[in-house]
């Protein structure tokens, strides 16, 4: 079974922005591919890579396929990319604390972001009102396989009495930025947990305390015989 399929994937509507991708496939695998951005063909099968050859030295072939950026992608993408902005969905995110990688920082906060769409998105970190830049990681956009997206960054930082970090997202589904502000205050829940732990060893060290005194009160009012 041959099928043919042609993409454009675009962050706007600037022709630099574009890129146009013209696929054949055999039996449901990709053999050759033209990306606008390499301007050539290429091959991924010993079949694909003969009929990448033979199309790059046809001149006519590739213009026509150069062409396709202008004519077939930025001719439609203005409705495309309408049409998508439309459909967005807000993303939400989630701040937690996490153990660093060996080295670097003793801290390490991770912002996580979900159920957003379209895919671009832009997650930053702020330290007392301005943009880190350094120590800074993020995954890509990943797919969640129900149009929506995720992404994870992460910050390795060392801490500071009374900063204020926050994690900022910028998405075209927001009015204005998401900002998530890191509380290091431990979760009341956690605190609850350490207090009932706390409880129950200063309980243990009391009854511990009360049986040794109770022990040597005993032992002194004991009057010790020889034996013969």
């Amino acid at each position: 079974m041959e099928v043919e399929v042609a993409r454009c994937v675009f962050n706007s509507t600037e022709l630099n922005d574009i890129e146009y991708i013209y696929s054949h496939y055999h039996n449901m695998m990709e053999i050759v591919r033209f990306s606008s951005s390499l301007g050539l063909y290429v091959g991924y099968t010993a079949f694909g890579v003969k009929q990448a050859e033979g199309w790059n030295k046809d001149t006519s072939e590739l213009n026509n396929r150069r062409a396709q950026k202008e004519t077939y992608c930025q001719h439609n993408i203005g409705n495309w990319y309408k049409a998508s902005l439309s459909k967005s969905a807000k993303p939400y995110a989630k701040l937690h604390s996490e153990t660093p990688p060996t080295g670097g920082h003793p801290a390490m906060l991770v912002c996580s972001v979900y159920d957003f769409y379209p895919k671009m998105i832009k997650v930053s970190w702020h330290r007392d009102g301005k943009e880190v830049t350094t120590d800074v990681t993020s995954t890509d956009e990943l797919a969640d396989g129900d149009w929506y997206y995720q992404i994870h960054s992460h910050l390795e930082y060392t801490p500071r009495s009374g900063e204020k970090i926050s994690c900022v997202v910028d998405h075209v589904s927001l009015d204005k930025p998401l900002v998530n502000v890191w509380d290091p205050s431990m979760p009341e829940s956690e605190r609850n947990k350490i207090a009932i732990g706390a409880s129950g060893l200063i309980l243990g060290l009391i009854l511990s305390l009360a049986g040794f005194i109770y022990y040597k009160s005993k032992t002194r009012g004991r009057i010790l015989v020889p034996s013969n």
